[in-house]
């Protein structure tokens, strides 16, 4: 799997992202990171513990990763529920969090098979 097959499993913009970083090797190190991030499980346990504030932030950072990377899907339903919780009430998260967690995982799942590709 190439990094651009990659992009297309995750339902990203694999031309902005190398326009916008210029290096492959550079988009292909922040790609691999991103499943180690902890804001995806943040936000689960924040919603989980009722934390509309940390719910936000995790979010927020989810967004901003994602359009920092062109992950275009998981930016676009991310987005939509930062802007529920910008208000600081949860109210309304639950519809917007099954399309996140779908998006999430499909970013993620693409990442570990192009991982498992490069690394054989």
């Amino acid at each position: 799997m190439t990094l651009e097959q990659c992009y297309e499993a995750l339902g990203g913009d694999y031309a902005d992202v190398i326009a916008r970083l210029r290096s492959e090797r550079l988009v292909q190190k922040f790609v691999l990171k991103f499943p180690g991030d902890g804001s995806y499980a943040l936000l689960m346990s924040s919603l989980g513990e009722g934390n509309a504030q940390e719910a936000f932030r995790a979010a927020h950072t989810i967004k901003g990763m994602c359009q920092n990377l062109s992950f275009t899907t998981l930016e676009k339903s991310a987005a939509a529920l930062t802007e529920i919780l910008r208000g600081g009430d949860l109210k309304g998260a639950e519809q917007y969090l099954p399309a996140v967690t779908a998006d999430y995982g499909r970013t993620v799942e693409a990442i570990k098979e192009y991982e498992k590709s490069i690394t054989g």
